[in-house]
């Protein structure tokens, strides 16, 4: 197993190479784009630094897999680029991989912040010992209408500049709601907030430490299904799985499916915790009532912990962690080592 590299904090005024290895979202929304720019640099003192593809349409992207890697292997080798940040995430970026050199990567470590499709890139990265971030969309989680949420701030903050996330608590109030990005008079309106009920505890009582692996969980099951650039079982052996889901809003029997693959491919019972982001139950395309938006996230929930502890009934599973496609969240290193006391309800990542 390659010995884990924690890439080294930015300090403020540091450079931040902005690249999009998914999707031209950026392109179709220049506004919102614009948006997560500015923040970057007003609220976190960082210097945005625009690679070729940052605002790259879709057509391009899609037709050039290997400009992407080029700018994913420029921003990591350039000395004077301390952090690299995707602007979305997408649909196919494991088209990447194969152009991207892993070796160079690893000689370079660089601190990279990316969700949903950049799952793929975490999963790279973590293949050839490197942390990485799940969190920090220039379009979603720097341009969030509105305020930035305090507790989206402090994550961010110490993702950015501290050598490690350290403890975590639930946030004090989450939103699923996407307000439309083609109006531009949106990015000053403020989403609906929902009250947070906590983290949701299961399976077994044991602490468990160990790294994180997983991402989103669509995307994950892609990797397993593609079979190119999953690590062995083995490696699997102690890990923490952190899994969340997309606003495709995969219904409970199809998480089932993608969990009981996992199982019977021998997977499950590896882990020594699971971590479960907080379930997007509504998106731009799908809006449902606050009632009916519960009870779509309950029945995912139940699924999880239902096939999860089926494999492995003694591994501590703790559901609604304030990372994925909600919002506000806290960026969770992948490859970095987390913490889980169920008697003390804690969650700290070293």
């Amino acid at each position: 197993m390659t010995d884990f590299i924690a890439p080294p904090p930015l300090e403020r005024g540091d450079k931040v190479a902005i690249v999009s290895p998914a999707s031209g979202l950026a392109a179709t929304f220049p506004h919102v784009y614009e948006r997560g720019l500015e923040r970057i640099r007003s609220v976190f003192d960082l210097e945005p630094v625009e690679f070729p593809t940052a605002k790259k349409d879709d057509e391009f992207l899609y037709a050039h897999p290997e400009k992407r890697a080029e700018d994913i292997e420029e921003a990591f080798a350039a000395p004077d680029i301390s952090g690299v940040i995707a602007t979305i995430g997408g649909n196919d970026q494991i088209r990447v991989l194969d152009h991207l050199d892993g070796e160079l990567l690893r000689e370079n470590p660089t601190r990279f912040y990316g969700i949903s499709d950049n799952t793929n890139l975490a999963q790279f990265l973590w293949n050839h010992g490197l942390v990485s971030y799940y969190g920090g969309h220039v379009l979603t989680e720097f341009a969030i209408p509105g305020p930035l949420p305090e507790y989206l701030e402090s994550g961010l903050q110490s993702a950015f500049f501290d050598d490690s996330i350290g403890p975590i608590q639930p946030a004090p109030e989450f939103t699923d709601q996407d307000l439309g990005w083609d109006d531009p008079e949106n990015l000053d309106q403020s989403p609906e907030m929902d009250e947070n009920p906590g983290w949701s505890w299961h399976g077994g009582q044991a602490f468990a430490k160990g790294r994180t692996w997983g991402g989103n969980f669509e995307v994950t099951y892609l990797q397993l299904a593609a079979n190119q650039y999953v690590p062995s079982p083995e490696a699997l052996d102690g890990k923490v799985l952190v899994l969340e889901t997309s606003e495709e809003l995969p219904e409970p029997g199809v998480v089932q499916r993608m969990l009981l693959g996992m199982g019977e491919r021998g997977l499950l019972e590896r882990f020594d915790g699971l971590l479960v982001g907080r379930i997007k139950a509504r998106s731009h395309l799908v809006d449902r009532s606050k009632v009916d938006r519960e009870d779509y996230r309950e029945r995912v929930r139940q699924t999880i912990i239902d096939i999860f502890t089926r494999y492995n009934p003694t591994a501590p599973v703790v559901l609604n962690v304030d990372f994925g496609h909600t919002n506000p969240i806290v960026p969770v290193p992948i490859g970095g080592t987390v913490t889980i006391d169920p008697k003390a309800n804690e969650i700290s990542f070293e």
